[in-house]
Order: structure tokens, then C-alpha cells, then sequence
């Protein structure tokens, strides 16, 4: 049957939106693959779909899927675009509330300029919950990976994500590095491939192949995560613009227990009919 949809991005990661509190749509993995296929069916990097949260502690429940038809836990990009969809359809006359996601809730905060600020959780850097099957030094893995030798960071956002720097981020070789460092039995669930360049302690330039979706234009749990593992290692401050070539998000994460704070743009794009 005809079903309504919504396309919506954050920074260029763009979404198909269902919302299934008002219309019935079976979804699994096959149908989110079809959905998502840029020739032949709607288009985009993930479905996100909304549906109701019968405790009413929340006000809708979430989930997500990937463009390869596999579930995904968290997606910063995608609870911005969330939130300013249930504020455009002014459910939140408050401005603040909270989702229920398949990480857990989710705090969002839809300011005037039309920035959307979430609250993305603690950054877990325990091994075991990342999960990475590798022991860290200082902080940092050893990894080779076509060859070369690498260092990178790991840290579970809700998700899953590994970090690299990079002394330039134009000419890293983000397709296949990225594929592989994603894929690797190091990351039993698989995992977000991060690839930074540090430009000075408050502004960082990255770039993140997404595990299910391939490179995205931006990333918004890969930066969380990407300012995470760099302030643990006190190589940025805490606040930092994470420019991504969708643009750019503000992350601030105070240390510790504290939570992330993630910042930035969520763009409707438009309401379509598929049949």
C-alpha cells in the first residue's frame, strides 16, 4: 500500500523518515535496503522511523537502519533531523524532550536558530564495550591493516567507532582504509572508521566511513566520538568544531562522566508519497 514519507539530512547524511505512529509499514532489513537504493528506490544513507512509546516517558521511540539493510544503534545526523521533525510538527512547544532509541533515551533540544543540540551520552571507552578485541597502550590500539601499521582510538557512542589521524585528510584513502578498518574481526560488531586531522586544539576536520553506509558526508556520532578519544588524550580542548565536507557540528564533552554534547543544523527536504 501507498505509504507517506519524509527526506530530511543532517549535513548532507541524509534520511528517509517513517513515521509509523500515524500509518502501518512492515520494515526489516530487505525492504530498508530497497528503500535506500539511490536508482531505484527513494535514496539515502539510512531510514529512520518513528513509533510510539506506549510508557510515555519519551515522546516517540526510534529506530534505524542502515542503507545495507543492517540495524544501527545510534546516529547522531539522524536524531538531529528527529528532533526538528517533531518540533516542525510542533510537538514540542517546550523545545525539549526526550526519545527512546536502540541505545537507550536520547536528549534533544531544538534552540531558535534552527541548530538542534542532543545530548549523546557518555563516551564508553572499556574494550569490552566497545567491543574491540585488542589491548590498548596508553589509551591508543596497534593495528595493521593492508600492510601498515596503525594507532588509533576506539570508544562506543552507542555505537561502535574507531579513529585515525591523519596529517591530511583530502588525500587519506578514506573507501578502502576506512572498509577495512571497519570490517576488521578486531571489531567483532564492526564499526564507524574515523579519520582526523587535527587543525589546532578548539577545530579538527574529519572524515567517517559508516559502518552499513559507506563514507556519508558527515557524521555526527563519529564526531562525538572523534572529540572523545582526542580530549581523553589531551589533544583538543573541550569544546571543538569538528568540520566534516557536509559542514560543521559543534561537540563538547567536559571529561569524565559527563555527558557529549553534540550541536548543529537538521534540514527537511521534503514529503513524498511511495506506491
Amino acid at each position: 500500500m501507498p505509504f507517506t514519507f519524509h527526506k530530511m539530512h543532517g549535513l548532507g547524511n541524509d534520511f528517509v523518515l517513517l513515521d509509523l505512529r500515524e500509518q502501518e509499514f512492515f520494515i526489516d532489513g530487505v525492504i530498508a535496503k530497497q528503500l535506500s537504493n539511490r536508482h531505484t528506490g527513494i535514496g539515502c544513507d539510512q531510514v529512520l522511523v518513528l513509533r510510539q512509546q506506549p510508557d510515555g516517558q519519551h515522546l516517540a521511540a526510534f529506530e534505524i537502519w542502515n542503507s545495507d539493510g543492517s540495524r544501527a544503534e545510534q546516529c547522531g545526523n539522524g536524531v538531529r533531523c528527529l528532533g526538528a521533525y517533531l518540533d516542525m510538527r510542533g510537538e514540542t512547544p517546550d523545545k525539549q524532550f526526550t526519545l527512546n532509541g536502540p541505545a537507550g533515551e536520547v536528549k534533544i533540544e531544538c534552540l531558535d536558530n534552527g541548530i538542534v543540540r542532543v545530548d549523546m551520552g557518555t563516551p564508553v571507552f572499556d574494550p569490552e564495550k566497545v567491543p574491540v578485541d585488542l589491548e590498548p597502550v596508553d589509551g591508543w590500539y596497534q593495528l595493521d591493516i593492508q600492510h601498515q601499521h596503525f594507532r588509533l582510538g576506539a570508544v562506543s557512542m552507542g555505537n561502535p567507532h574507531a579513529l585515525v589521524l591523519v596529517d591530511a585528510i583530502r588525500t587519506a584513502d578514506i573507501t578502502n582504509l576506512g572498509a577495512a578498518i571497519s570490517s576488521n574481526a578486531a571489531f567483532p560488531q564492526g564499526c564507524n572508521a574515523g579519520f582526523a586531522e587535527i587543525t589546532d586544539r578548539s577545530n579538527i576536520h574529519l572524515r567517517v566511513f559508516e559502518r552499513g553506509a559507506a563514507e556519508t558526508s558527515a557524521c555526527g556520532s563519529g564526531a562525538c566520538a572523534a572529540v572523545s578519544i582526542l580530549r581523553r588524550a589531551n589533544m583538543v580542548d573541550e569544546t571543538v568544531r569538528v568540520t566534516q565536507r557536509g559542514g560543521d557540528l559543534t561537540i563538547r564533552w567536559m571529561g569524565g562522566r559527563e555527558s557529549v554534547i553534540m550541536a548543529g543544523p537538521a534540514t527537511y527536504v521534503y514529503k513524498g508519497i511511495f506506491e
